[in-house]
């Protein structure tokens, strides 16, 4: 019972270049914080550089004290103490003088200038055997804390101002996907699921987040941290002519990348694997909640859990394959680490290289394993990362929107009549056409009522009418205009509609009702609500207008429901109504109540309505009898029943009924 991910229509390959450029059209407003974030990001780096130059002199130090130790201890035995001692010249062996210049031979370029300056200030940094002082003792237990202190200042204001920069621009992108979503003509939304949508406009954005807080922040940081102890290692061969161990350092530490360059495609097919398998899981959840009613009325608890139960399945297993290769770096990278450390001890007892040489380089060289290993992992996280930019891509890339010529024509109001010139019309994933060459018109002040069967081609006029699509052939025109030259929003707001299925939003019955008339009063709401015969249910009600209608509006019954559509379309008053009459499911009184209501919309407009109880269009200027997408029977009432044709047939079956 597994639910595989199927590709959308609308999906694409993107190259690593055009996935990640594209998240600076979005991050570019925020330029300074993230400009902020990296600079010192990058100056974290320089911390380091104290911590190395106290390793250096510390060891050196360390190696003279003990060699003078053992060179005292050796002239104690042999030379008796109140002789002289002797210079290097008679019997080869390094005077104290001779130490002591060697050690501070080796020390950094800066420590003469800083012993200087502190004897200047009374400070000894040795004593006069050439020990650490107690004062050079205490100014690193103050300033390695200081180093430190700073570098937690700098890394927490560098991480800061990215996340911040990086939640702004989720929350932008997230805005950016639903402005998009909406956009698109309802052929659009007929082709693609609902919980497809809510995956990519919510999780998939978040990954966004991670580009700029994590990956900038450690493209910020390790880079600079690899540069630093690079640069210091470098120096330091240099100085110490250690050339052959600069070589072999520089040709072992690339080998770190290979566990990422062989793994990271793997990481990538697996991450948008799982995430495709979690829109599914999205899907069902949505399917299951919005359709609960019928799962409920149907008793398949059970069978829709198994269903949920393996989108879960699939999920999991390709979040664990995806996890299992992306764990795989880091040990692998690690592995590689201990064995090129392990490779160059080796060299350098091999070679005869002292631990007082090398030391100083291995601190560098260990701290540069933390950066290398968290780029590798950035590596990872890029291929991850992208698999989401690419879906986030497709869907904004998407353009199924009805176009708006530039400088439409403007349109205050409705004067004459609607036309539908030999129109035709085919969706696209259709192998028919849904209306096919119908002409008709519809004068201001009529009213002219479709009928036929499912499928018939009825709600696809009255789409059309609202220019929710486009005729393939042919043309729609108000007032001898071209509906495609009229600007959209002015002409949804000459065109009102009750539908079949009311679907009401989870607020309160007075904001449902001014929905699309948000500048309404109060007054005007509840004048509306008298003349679609709900204001009386509504003050029954607790809470009266203020009461929540429920998700879809499931908290009311339905004639209460298609009541309050009514009273949203007479608030928001248009000269043209479409009605998709939706009386036939309802009991006999609320059906009057609401055929009331429909009489009281409809009263000085021009009504378009697709009659499903023929008993309600009776009085309709103009009937069209539809089949298989064609105009089969056009008339009035009492033309098209005595002309004994498909119309009559219709009202027969529903009188039998």
């Amino acid at each position: 019972m597994g639910i595989e991910y199927k590709k959308e229509f609308f999906d694409r390959e993107y190259s690593l270049g055009e996935t990640y450029g594209r998240v600076w059209k979005y991050a570019r407003r925020y330029w300074l914080r993230i400009f902020i974030g990296i600079v010192t990001g990058m100056l974290t780096a320089g911390t380091l550089l104290p911590i190395f130059q106290v390793v250096q002199p510390a060891v050196e130090k360390v190696s003279a004290n003990e060699a003078a130790a053992m060179a005292g201890k050796t002239d104690a035995a042999e030379v008796p103490v109140a002789e002289p001692a002797v210079n290097s010249e008679a019997d080869g062996k390094p005077t104290k003088l001779e130490r002591e210049m060697a050690a501070k031979s080796r020390l950094p370029s800066w420590y003469p200038k800083a012993e200087k300056l502190a004897r200047k200030c009374g400070i000894d940094l040795q004593t006069k055997e050439g020990g650490i002082s107690g004062a050079l003792l205490l100014i690193a237990v103050f300033v390695i804390p200081l180093v430190a202190a700073v570098r937690f200042g700098l890394l927490f204001l560098s991480q800061y101002c990215l996340a911040w920069a990086g939640t702004k621009v989720v929350a932008d992108l997230r805005v950016e996907i639903l402005r998009k979503i909406q956009e698109q003509s309802l052929q659009f939304h007929g082709r693609i699921d609902v919980g497809q949508l809510m995956t990519r406009a919510t999780v998939d954005p978040q990954m966004v987040q991670a580009v700029i807080q994590n990956m900038l922040a450690e493209l910020a940081r390790a880079p600079f941290e690899i540069l630093v102890s690079a640069g210091f290692i470098i120096w330091f061969a240099v100085k110490n002519q250690m050339m052959p161990t600069l070589v072999l350092i520089a040709v072992g530490m690339p080998a770190f990348m290979l566990p990422v360059v062989a793994l990271g495609k793997v990481v990538r097919k697996w991450s948008l694997k799982s995430l495709q398998r979690n829109s599914v899981v999205g899907q069902r959840v949505h399917e299951i909640l919005t359709c609960i009613r019928v799962v409920k009325a149907y008793d398949t608890e059970d069978f829709e859990n198994a269903k949920y139960g393996a989108a879960m399945r699939n999920l999991v297993g390709a979040t664990m394959r995806s996890v299992r290769w992306t764990l795989m770096v880091a040990p692998m990278v690690e592995t590689v680490g201990i064995l090129l450390l392990c490779g160059f001890l080796v060299w350098c007892f091999t070679s005869h290289v002292t631990l007082a040489n090398v030391l100083p380089m291995l601190a560098p060289l260990l701290l540069i394993y933390k950066p290398v290993k968290q780029m590798s992992s950035l590596q990872v996280s890029i291929e991850v990362t992208r698999a989401s930019l690419q879906r986030i891509w497709s869907i904004l890339d998407v353009d199924l929107r009805l176009p708006e010529k530039p400088g439409a024509a403007a349109k205050a109001d409705f004067a004459d009549k609607v036309v539908f010139d030999d129109v035709s019309f085919r969706y696209d994933t259709a192998d028919h056409d849904a209306v096919s060459h119908v002409s008709f018109e519809l004068p201001r002040g009529k009213m002219i009522a479709v009928v036929g069967g499912t499928g018939s081609g009825k709600t696809t006029l009255s789409g059309l009418l609202a220019r929710f699509f486009d005729p393939r052939d042919g043309r729609v025109t108000m007032d001898g205009v071209d509906l495609r030259d009229l600007r959209i929003s002015d002409l949804r707001r000459l065109i009102g509609s009750v539908q079949q299925e009311t679907i009401l939003f989870n607020d309160t019955i007075e904001e449902n009702i001014k929905y699309g008339t948000p500048r309404a009063t109060h007054d005007e709401v509840v004048a509306a609500a008298k003349m679609a015969n709900a204001h009386e249910f509504i003050m029954s009600q607790p809470g009266g207008y203020s009461r929540m209608c429920g998700e879809k509006g499931f908290a009311l019954s339905g004639g209460e429901r298609q009541r309050i559509a009514i009273a949203r379309a007479i608030l928001r008053n248009p000269p043209i109504l479409i009605l998709d009459e939706a009386t036939s499911a309802l009991d006999t009184v609320t059906e009057r109540l609401v055929q009331e209501a429909l009489t009281n919309l409809m009263q000085n407009r021009t009504v378009f309505a697709i009659a499903h109880r023929l008993s309600t269009i009776r009085d309709a200027d103009l009937i069209l009898v539809m089949d298989h997408g064609e105009v089969v029977e056009r008339g009035s009432h009492a033309e098209l029943y005595a002309a004994n044709g498909v119309y009559r047939r219709l009202c027969d079956m529903q009188h039998q009924n």
